[in-house]
């Protein structure tokens, strides 16, 4: 792979960023913060898909947080948290070929890089409380080189 998923994730997250202060146009702004990746097409796929799928599923990934954040007024959730959630929760719902493990760490990573001090306790206790919700309804699907093994011994009941 020609790129690491982490700056792509970055990118995402100041796309979100700036989708959420100025409200430009999605086109506007894919161009501005991803038209350097033209040439790389697997890199540009996956920031455009990831940005689309949080913009496009933000009413449900809403919805989902505020169930986790019971103690917590949803609009006094820092921004740059509320952000790195609703990429963290796409991606266990909608990116079957991420591994949950690498999502929560890569969420918690990105939260500690660019929010407060706390940022990666809170993101982690969020996204893994989702991810225990997923298991439980047999929601998580997950596919690929081990993935699905991953899924499905999760989901079966141990004695």
């Amino acid at each position: 792979m020609a790129f690491k998923r982490r700056v792509i994730r970055e990118r995402v997250l100041q796309a979100l960023y700036a989708l959420e202060l100025s409200k430009a146009p999605l086109p506007d702004v894919v161009e501005y913060m991803f038209g350097h990746l033209t040439l790389q097409k697997e890199a540009m796929d996956f920031a455009r898909s990831l940005l689309e799928k949080v913009v496009e599923q933000q009413e449900t990934i809403d919805r989902i947080i505020r169930e986790k954040v019971t103690n917590w007024e949803f609009n006094r959730i820092a921004v740059i948290d509320k952000l790195v959630l609703r990429m963290g929760i796409c991606e266990l719902l909608f990116f079957e070929d991420i591994p949950p493990k690498v999502t929560i760490n890569e969420a918690i990573e990105v939260a500690k890089h660019f929010s407060t001090e706390n940022s990666g306790m809170f993101v982690n206790g969020v996204l893994d409380s989702v991810l225990i919700d997923l298991k439980s309804k047999g929601a998580l699907k997950k596919s690929g080189r081990g993935l699905m093994e991953f899924s499905l011994k999760k989901s079966k009941k141990t004695p």
